[in-house]
């Protein structure tokens, strides 16, 4: 079959789309649907005895010590629950530094000495798996030959029972540690990180008066957008199936300039996915709130409600597994690639931030009249020092190859970390500045102008999208990681960061008090230092300016653009200092993250550059030849029929035949290239000599396509697949 009847059989395919049937019971409504594969306080406190039940929730809730002597209750009633859920086996669940989620299934059956079977699981195997540690990135933390690796039970994470057609399976989820106790995941820091940040947040709330304050967690709620193409598309695209964007790709005559997507109705095959999506993340506990069209053609948007940091980690990456099993069975393929398709807005993966307990509720919540509201202008300082402090190594937290290609474009915030307050809150510090903040602009009222609406309040300031670390009214927003990243990355810096914020505002704070200021005094002068050192992150302007690039270098805000720009941030001797204060890592944990970020740069670009070279060479370049000989064949019979023919068509196709001819060569030599020495020098290679090789080719490519005749052309073009669902 050719290219192009490839190109039409998916056109045909698509247009004989029949949906799945109906997942639904018509007697089922969410509510009851809500939590009933997971393993929650509500089914414990059925199961367990009442002193082991209290052990556990006292860790779940407040941050007590695990018992180790309730492991073998919990692991009796957890097998029991599961094995009536239906569940044949039993799965440590970790997050390990691919970014991506891992388990290894056993079955509870054993077999005993009259040759039947007996289902066990005993606390010991609840609390520690072993895994192969050395087979996953570990950035010279484990050598290959040392391969013992340890898998360890987070109480505070629910465990649940994942579905399938073939059997259900119960899912613990788990930390990933080394022999050593070195850190090979991303829960073990993020857990870490929380506990940090929490010690020195309660500090803050005994100097506010608070007794013996609740354990203070940080808050999570993660905004997904992602795109959806037909599953025949995707099949018949080599660089979609690989590496997940588009290589190749002449913009359509219709992109998202009509904005006519964003917010527009739902098509009927897309909210029949996300309604069996939802179903299905409902069982599993996760709270998916909102779900609408996304700006580019083709792009959605999920957002869950607010959970502890922790929680909402493992659930995001609960959800995209969810996603991509539920996108097949509608005959969908999902992509959560940071920007699968040039000329149209990326995907990013917005991190909702904030911190608090059960008890004073969130620590980042205003009220009404923030300028009399101490407390929250401490917490709220807290993040404008952190962020001023450390914004390169939020910038760390978001960069790879792929989310490269949509930071400081498309709606994506810019490489450069500031931060929105809004019209109140940057008024509210700017009087603090000046000596005292004695008002905050209220809400006000719009009247629309037709009798029948109702007048609407709004809000004292405006939102700002350009902004990587915006304040929306209760929380902040981190803009800028990618789609396809875990949660954790970011989290973990965030609450490191705010950790060494709140200890010097404790600091500072008890210092005062016990020299005899007063504390609301030593509070005043707190925050107008604050303000005064580190007021320069706060901009409220037009992130995607022009004049901001320099307003910024003008400020010493870091402008790290790229990958290799941003990474050195996570060895720097302050960052070094930061996470072994407080103890989020070690100095070999934080070199490790740094060589496996380098690592899968090189091998995320060296990938794509073999997918160009050969879709290039064995698709794109076949077709432009068969069309240039076509065009030639024309010419010449016209000739020998003594017509004069236009040359122009085939001068029209030659010159950019040549250009990637040119550019193909060019990408072999450089992909033949010696290996660097490092890891560095790899990465390096990659963004120095292979992606503008890449970039070359896809240019003479993409000329091509809007030359070569539709008939010979052997992809699916933009047109079809951002349109045709």
């Amino acid at each position: 079959m050719s290219g192009n009847a490839v190109r039409l059989q998916a056109i045909k395919d698509v247009e004989a789309y029949v949906p799945p049937a109906v997942s639904f019971i018509d007697a089922e409504t969410p509510g009851e649907v809500f939590g009933e594969n997971v393993f929650n306080k509500v089914v414990m406190q059925k199961r367990l005895p009442k002193s082991v039940y209290k052990s556990v929730i006292a860790t779940i809730e407040h941050g007590e010590p695990l018992d180790p002597m309730v492991a073998d209750a919990v692991a009796s009633a957890m097998k029991d629950w599961a094995l009536e859920k239906g569940a044949t086996h039993y799965a440590h669940v970790f997050y390990p530094l691919t970014g991506l989620t891992a388990e290894k299934h056993d079955s509870f059956l054993e077999p005993v000495s009259d040759g039947s079977a007996l289902a066990e699981f005993a606390g010991k195997t609840l609390i520690q798996g072993e895994p192969d540690a050395s087979s996953f990135p570990n950035g010279g933390l484990r050598n290959t030959f040392e391969a013992r690796g340890y898998t360890g039970w987070d109480v505070t994470s629910p465990a649940y029972v994942l579905e399938n057609p073939n059997g259900n399976t119960l899912c613990i989820p788990t930390v990933f540690v080394s022999m050593t106790g070195e850190a090979l995941d991303h829960k073990t820091p993020l857990l870490r990180s929380q506990q940090s940040m929490g010690l020195h947040a309660q500090r803050i709330l005994k100097l506010f008066g608070h007794e013996n304050p609740d354990n203070v967690v940080s808050f999570c709620g993660p905004e997904q957008e992602y795109f959806l193409v037909d599953r025949h598309f995707f099949l018949a695209r080599p660089d979609l199936l690989n590496s997940g964007r588009t290589l190749f790709g002449s913009k359509p005559p219709k992109g998202q300039e009509f904005d006519d997507h964003y917010f527009g109705a739902i098509p009927e095959r897309v909210l029949g996915f996300m309604m069996d999506t939802e179903r299905e993340l409902f069982k599993l506990g996760i709270p998916a709130k909102t779900r609408h069209n996304e700006v580019a053609p083709g792009q959605f948007e999920i957002a869950p409600m607010f959970e502890r940091g922790n929680i909402a980690a493992d659930h995001q990456q609960l959800l995209m597994t969810t996603f991509k099993t539920i996108a097949k069975k509608h005959g969908m393929e999902i992509l959560f690639h940071e920007k699968p398709f040039e000329g149209v807005n990326g995907s990013g993966k917005h991190v909702n931030f904030s911190l608090g307990n059960a008890t004073q509720g969130n620590l980042l919540l205003p009220g009404d009249n923030p300028h009399d509201n101490a407390q929250f202008l401490v917490f709220c300082a807290a993040v404008i020092r952190a962020v001023h402090k450390y914004g390169g190594l939020l910038r760390a937290s978001v960069a790879s190859a792929t989310n490269d290609h949509r930071l400081g474009a498309n709606e994506a915030p810019p490489a450069i970390i500031s931060i929105f307050l809004g019209d109140q809150l940057a008024d509210v510090f700017e009087q603090i500045a000046k000596g005292a903040a004695t008002s905050s602009k209220g809400k006000g009222t719009m009247i629309i102008g037709a009798d029948t609406l109702p007048q609407l309040p709004t809000d004292p300031g405006d939102r700002n999208r350009t902004s990587p670390f915006a304040f929306t009214g209760n929380r902040f927003e981190f803009r800028a990681p990618g789609s396809m990243q875990t949660v954790s990355g970011p989290m973990v810096i965030i609450n490191t960061i705010m950790a060494e914020a709140l200890d010097y505002i404790a600091t500072d704070l008890e210092a005062a008090v016990e020299a005899g200021t007063e504390f609301d005094t030593a509070v005043q002068n707190l925050l107008t230092e604050i303000i005064t050192e580190h007021g320069a992150v706060v901009f409220n302007g037009d992130g995607y300016s022009d004049n901001w690039q320099v307003e910024a270098a003008s400020r010493g805000l870091p402008n790290l653009r790229t990958t290799l720009d941003a990474l050195p941030e996570l060895v720097s001797d302050s960052a070094m200092e930061l996470f072994a204060k407080y103890k989020v890592f070690n100095h070999r944990e934080m070199h490790s993250r740094y060589e496996i970020g380098l690592e899968q740069y090189a091998l995320t670009i060296g990938v794509e550059a073999r997918l160009t070279l050969e879709m290039g060479s064995t698709l794109i370049l076949p077709a432009a030849v068969r069309y240039q000989t076509e065009v030639a064949h024309n010419i010449g019979a016209l000739k020998i029929a003594g017509v004069e023919a236009d040359p122009a068509p085939l001068e029209e196709v030659t010159a950019p035949l040549t250009a990637l001819r040119t550019a193909l060569a060019t990408l072999k030599a450089a992909l033949a290239e010696d290996a660097a020495e490092d890891a560095y020098g790899e990465a390096k290679h990659a963004k120095e000599s292979l992606l503008p090789a890449m970039a070359a080719v896809r240019a003479a490519a993409d000329v091509l396509e809007d030359i070569v005749a539709d008939d010979l052309w052997p992809l699916p073009t933009y047109q079809e697949m951002l349109f045709i669902l």
